[in-house]
């Protein structure tokens, strides 16, 4: 398979040009602020900026979930748990964390038990010095899955969450009836991977030991300007989500830890590289916006999975979730109530 990122919306630069270059200065702006810091004497210092956005207890749930805390592989992940029926695990990605799915969730839950965790490294979860590889986030939701009792579930993942999913899937597919893998693509897959990762700047500045303290007290700033230069659809998230994704990347540790999953996506593709020699044979649904992975996840998939279904969220960039809610919940539950 071949395939030309240069030309597909996906990796339209010139379409994006102008939000590059403000995201551009804005981390030039950070390192400058953060250098100004450091050289001020401790006399002059003053209190840490707060972001204004930002609430400080974690948002609520929809009635019918509740917040709870399980120790799992070594560490502590938050989730949120409701609804009745079989399981559905929702895996969330980088910007954004289990609140990304809370529209979705009273539809969903009428359905399913729904439980959405907390990656490793951002909001209630546990921020460790290590495991941001894909496998060991995985093995985090599968200890999850053990001690809530479940056996087999349903499992959808966007962003970071498909690599997670993916890792997941591939390594207890025998406990997985399907898979939704929701707009992005997998580390090592070519080749769509050496294609994107070297023309997706980002990916190098996440990946960066330094970055995170660069926007350490900058949430706001940073994930208000880089929200857009992979979306479509202008303001997708309402107030609410918003100062719930900044507050969760603000926690103590947040943006270093959460940078770390990029910064493992050379152990990633390694992993993926002897995961994709046994292809997936559980139904996997490719879910991907128009403006963003629509163009090769399906393909892309195939590569890994012998039974794929795709879905192109129409008007939709990269937080389909939250830029086409109503055709994202109509293919979701679709795909996973179909017998």
């Amino acid at each position: 398979m071949k395939t030309n990122l240069v030309n597909i919306p996906f990796l339209n630069f010139k379409a994006k040009t102008r939000q590059f270059l403000v995201f551009g200065l804005l981390v030039l702006t950070l390192i400058s602020c953060n250098k100004k810091a450091e050289e001020t004497p401790a006399t002059e210092a003053k209190p840490a900026e707060t972001t204004e956005t930002a609430q400080v207890a974690p948002a609520n749930p929809p009635a019918n979930f509740k917040h709870a805390t399980a120790e799992v592989n070594g560490i502590k992940i938050h989730y949120v748990i409701g609804g009745k029926g079989d399981p559905l695990v929702l895996v969330h990605g980088f910007g954004q964390n289990w609140y990304m799915w809370n529209r979705l969730l009273p539809e969903l839950s009428k359905h399913f038990t729904v439980i959405a965790p907390d990656l490793r490294g951002v909001g209630e979860s546990d921020k460790p010095e290590s495991g941001y590889d894909k496998k060991t986030m995985a093995t985090d939701i599968h200890e999850l899955v053990k001690k809530l009792g479940y056996n087999n579930i349903n499992l959808a993942g966007h962003d970071i969450g498909l690599m997670v999913a993916y890792a997941y899937a591939a390594q207890y597919g025998s406990e997985v009836k399907k898979v939704a893998l929701m707009d992005a693509l997998l580390p090592g897959i070519e080749p769509v991977w050496s294609n994107v990762k070297g023309s997706a700047w980002w990916f190098g500045f996440f990946a960066w030991p330094a970055s995170g303290d660069i926007v350490k007290g900058k949430e706001k700033e940073f994930l208000t300007n880089f929200w857009p230069v992979v979306g479509h659809v202008k303001d997708p998230f309402t107030a609410e989500e918003s100062a719930e994704f900044i507050r969760a990347y603000a926690v103590e540790g947040g943006t270093t830890a959460a940078f770390k999953w990029f910064g493992a996506f050379d152990q990633d593709g390694k992993d993926n590289l002897i995961f994709a020699k046994k292809k997936l044979k559980m139904p996997l649904l490719a879910m991907g916006g128009e403006y963003f992975a629509a163009a090769f996840l399906k393909d892309h998939s195939k590569l890994v999975a012998e039974n794929v279904t795709e879905s192109k969220i129409a008007g939709s960039g990269h937080w389909l979730v939250q830029e086409n809610t109503a055709q994202v919940q109509k293919d979701l539950l679709a795909f996973f109530l179909a017998k």
